[in-house]
């Protein structure tokens, strides 16, 4: 396997060499570490690599050189090697032109000379990038391959599955492909029957259920234990935040997720005003990286959907889809939103053939050169068009509104602004979906009239719906299924009949003692990354005192 490519690039001969050194003092076993004296040289070594296929991981750049700057340099780099890691190498006074760089050349960090020790101001910082490059990266393997139909529902939520659970594979699109025909004859595999996964040791699962498939791929579907002092229901930002602090703290905690880590903040393709993150992080590295630290602490994770939940004295069940049960003294309600659905013709028939709900970053590269409509104008709309116009001819943004102001936030509206091939058309309604096997058309209604416009790809973020409908009667809801806490809970100054206890409830305590909410789906919550995570830390301090009545 072809080892990554780290390339540091600088005029200065002596800069140049001391940068070298110490990236291969550190990195040489797992990378390859080139340089080049200018701007202009590095660009020709990119390409050179580029049509060998050689992967790049890093690269790092002297700011100030003649002839071709550092910015100008990590710019044009990004047309050849969009994935690799940009860091600036800069000197005190251009600071400036740095952040500036942040959105010019999409540069993922910048170091100020000098870096010295190494140790503490060079390879922390990129140790953390390259950790993130290696997470997306796929090199080339012969392991486990998903063969199906870009138009099928299926096929699409099983690459979905893998994709965000940080699961390598290569699709194999069926769809008029004779190597494929001839690999499922070899397997005697139905190819009517897809999709269709192969692992390594030449076995297959067929059009495979979430459960089956995550117990395939190595990861945990049934919980180790029977009882745990804390069940978190939901790992987006809020349950992962809850595992953190629950398990550092000493908590037997356990996890249960449907899906993958992140939950739909983990399928948002960028991220860029959360806390500490100058150049912005995706939602799947953000996930990744909590789930590791969770994991690292002890917290235990399954893939599981909660199905119900039921009380017995001081002691709270979770049933899970398979059946099973796991006892806590304390649950922690964070299972997130989940995007509407389009109530208009052709849409439920169309989902997962062209209709998609969120971000499904896995349809993202198949949509090269083709007309893509997103539908919404929140934030994670904003974020999914950005994302899709690095490869489709033209994104459309469609909004009902008279524009983006009332409901995204600035620093978006301000890159969609600056991306050519984002069209916003404003007071526009999808009103149908049209085609037989796939998504050919939609139908909109505009000030001027309706029309029909073709389309193989839209997706939709119009507003979220909580899943609560499986808790019990005795968890209060407001109307629209968002789980009530703490002050929330009182009626004309009175808490609710079902309350017993002396005390008041926690801030995030629901209406039953001891089970708690954070995040989305807590009513009232403000609809954030940030938040959510400061709800789920601060939900485990209420679960500590709750515990401590014991």
């Amino acid at each position: 396997m072809k080892r990554p490519i780290l390339l540091a690039v600088d005029d200065d001969p002596n800069v140049l060499e001391a940068v070298v050194q110490d990236l291969r003092r550190q990195y040489a076993a797992t990378y390859r570490v080139l340089r080049a004296g200018s701007g202009p040289a590095a660009l020709e070594t990119l390409n050179q690599l580029r049509a060998r296929e050689e992967p790049v991981a890093l690269l790092l750049s002297d700011q100030r050189m003649p002839g071709m700057s550092g910015v100008e340099f990590l710019e044009r780099a990004q047309e050849l090697y969009p994935e690799a890691r940009r860091v600036l190498l800069t000197a005190y006074a251009d600071t400036e032109a740095a952040i500036r760089a942040i959105n010019s050349a999409r540069i993922h960090y910048y170091l100020t000379k000098p870096w010295d020790p190494p140790e503490e101001k060079l390879y922390p910082a990129l140790n953390d990038l390259l950790e993130d490059w290696q997470a997306a990266y796929r090199p080339e393997f012969e392991g486990l391959r998903v063969i199906g139909h870009r138009w099928s529902l299926k096929d699409h939520q099983v690459r979905t599955f893998l994709s965000r659970n940080h699961v390598p594979y290569r699709w194999l699109n069926a769809a008029g492909n004779e190597e494929v025909e001839k690999l499922l004859k070899d397997r005697q595999l139905d190819q009517n029957r897809l999709p269709v996964v192969l692992f390594e040791d030449g076995t297959a699962l067929v059009d495979p259920e979430p459960e089956a498939l995550a117990a395939r791929v190595g990861l945990r579907v049934q919980a180790a234990q029977e009882f745990y002092d804390l069940v978190v229901v939901g790992a987006g930002p809020a349950g992962l935040a809850a595992a953190v602090y629950g398990a550092s703290e000493g908590l037997k905690t356990l996890v249960v997720e449907p899906e993958a880590p992140g939950g739909q903040a983990g399928s948002t393709s960028r991220i860029e005003n959360y806390l500490g993150f100058p150049s912005g992080l995706t939602g799947a590295d953000l996930a990744r990286r909590a789930h590791i630290q969770a994991c690292r602490f002890g917290a235990e994770f399954v893939v599981q959907r909660a199905t119900a939940l039921r009380l017995d004295g001081q002691y709270r069940f979770v049933q899970m889809a398979d059946g099973r049960e796991v006892s806590t003294h304390a649950v922690l309600l964070a299972p997130g939103v989940q995007y509407r659905k389009l109530g208009i013709p052709g849409a439920e028939r169309l989902t997962g053939r062209g209709i998609y709900y969120g971000a499904a970053l896995v349809e993202a590269v198949a949509c090269k050169d083709e007309e893509v409509f997103v539908v919404g104008g929140a934030n994670s709309a904003g974020q999914a068009a950005l994302h899709f116009a690095q490869y489709a001819r033209n994104v459309t943004m469609l909004v009902r509104g008279a524009g983006l102001s009332a409901s995204m936030s600035k620093y978006l509206i301000d890159e969609i602004g600056r991306t050519s091939n984002i069209k916003l058309e404003a007071r526009t309604e999808v009103l149908e979906a049209r085609g037989d096997e796939r998504l050919e058309a939609i139908r909109v209604r505009t000030p001027e009239g309706e029309k029909e416009v073709p389309a193989s790809s839209l997706f939709v973020f119009i507003g979220a719906a909580p899943g609560t409908a499986w808790l019990p009667e005795c968890v209060l809801r407001d109307r629209k299924g968002f789980v009530l806490a703490g002050p929330d809970l009182r009626s004309d100054g009175k808490l609710p009949d079902g309350w017993h206890e002396e005390r008041q409830p926690f801030l995030l305590e629901s209406s039953v003692p001891g089970i708690f909410v954070a995040g989305d789906v807590r009513h009232g919550s403000v609809k954030r990354v940030a938040s959510a995570v400061g709800e789920g830390s601060i939900a485990v301090q209420f679960v500590h005192q709750y515990l401590a009545g014991f």
